[in-house]
C-alpha cells in the first residue's frame, strides 16, 4: 500500500514480462517434479526461480525509490514524507531477517 501511485510504464511492463517468464519456470519446475527428475536439477531450477523473483523485487524497490520516494520527499506534506520513509525503513528491516 503506497502513498503515491504512478501510471504503468515501461518499468512495470518489464516487470510483468519477467514475472511471465518466472511463471513459465514454475510450470517447468512442476513438470520436473511430476517426472521425478534428478533432485539436484530440481533444486537448481528452484534457485533460478528464487533469483529471478529477487531480481523483480529489487527492480520494484529501485523504481519505488527513484519515483515514489523521491516524489514524497519533495512533497510539502510532512506526513506523506514520514509515511514513505517509515515504509522504506520497515521494508529494510523485514529484508534483513
Amino acid at each position: 500500500m503506497g502513498v503515491l501511485r504512478l501510471k504503468k510504464g515501461a518499468c512495470h511492463k518489464s516487470q510483468l514480462n519477467r514475472l511471465s517468464r518466472i511463471e513459465g519456470q514454475v510450470r517447468g519446475l512442476s513438470k520436473m517434479i511430476e517426472e521425478e527428475r534428478y533432485c539436484i536439477d530440481i533444486i537448481t531450477q528452484i534457485k533460478a526461480i528464487k533469483s529471478a523473483i529477487k531480481s523483480v523485487e529489487l527492480s520494484i524497490v529501485e523504481h519505488h525509490m527513484e519515483e515514489c520516494v523521491a516524489a514524497a520527499v519533495k512533497a510539502p506534506d510532512k506526513r506523506k514524507r514520514e509515511k514513505v520513509l517509515k515504509e522504506i525503513l520497515s521494508l529494510l528491516k523485514a529484508s534483513s531477517k
